[in-house]
């Protein structure tokens, strides 16, 4: 690949990756809700299930699965249904005032830790956006006449370096303002607010469209 094929990429991925989704805000709830701690938790979930797209995608699997009517309808409904579940709990939440568990034994511990993990693994490995942004961008920029392995080191590697640096960075963020949103009263108004868009999230994942031949 050369060197002006790649810039290309890391432009069309850090367009991508810089762009608010559900992983985003996932992180931004855990960091705020939780803590930094379970925040850097929930981004590797998200990073690894990406990761997996990605793979999936690279080696043709992702033009099944987005081709394919009952998988991708599978994926997408699976992901919209939780993205609306976190909006609906953080919507009945009757939190009023934050207390952050990021003691030591709490947020750290392995048992929150893997679920923090999971939680970043689900919302990442549910969006079957990121199946069709990965089989719809790979032909566009693989050089036939060259190591398909080394490309896809080279793909993956630029990919996750991006992505868990912006979750990492939208995290560190909200953890900065924690101090703000800490005060009384404001956990309900920003428990509603995350509320709302994890729910209009889902809503908007159901419309997603498979790729048609």
């Amino acid at each position: 690949m050369s060197i002006e094929s790649w810039l290309l990429y890391v432009l069309a991925i850090l367009i991508l990756t810089a762009s608010p989704g559900p992983s985003v805000l996932l992180c931004v709830s855990k960091s705020v809700n939780s803590g930094l701690t379970s925040a850097r938790w929930a981004a590797l979930g998200g990073v690894t299930a990406i990761f997996i797209i990605l793979t999936t995608s690279f080696t043709g699997l992702g033009v099944v699965i987005a081709s394919s009517e009952i998988a991708f309808t599978l994926v997408k409904w699976l992901g919209s249904a939780y993205l609306i579940y976190l909006g609906i709990k953080a919507l009945l939440s009757t939190e009023k005032t934050y207390k952050l568990d990021e003691a030591p034994g709490t947020s750290g511990n392995s048992a929150n830790s893997k679920a923090h993990f999971m939680s970043g693994f689900i919302v990442g490995a549910s969006n079957p956006k990121a199946i069709v942004f990965f089989t719809a961008l790979f032909p566009q920029f693989i050089d036939p006449s060259l190591s398909l392995f080394a490309q896809y080191l080279l793909f993956a590697s630029t990919f996750i370096v991006l992505e868990l640096g912006w979750l990492l960075f939208y995290a560190y963020l909200a953890h900065r303002s924690t101090a703000w949103l800490m005060a009384a009263g404001r956990a309900r108004y920003f428990n509603r607010l995350t509320g709302i868009t994890f729910v209009c999230a889902g809503a908007f994942l159901s419309t997603t469209k498979r790729v048609t031949a």
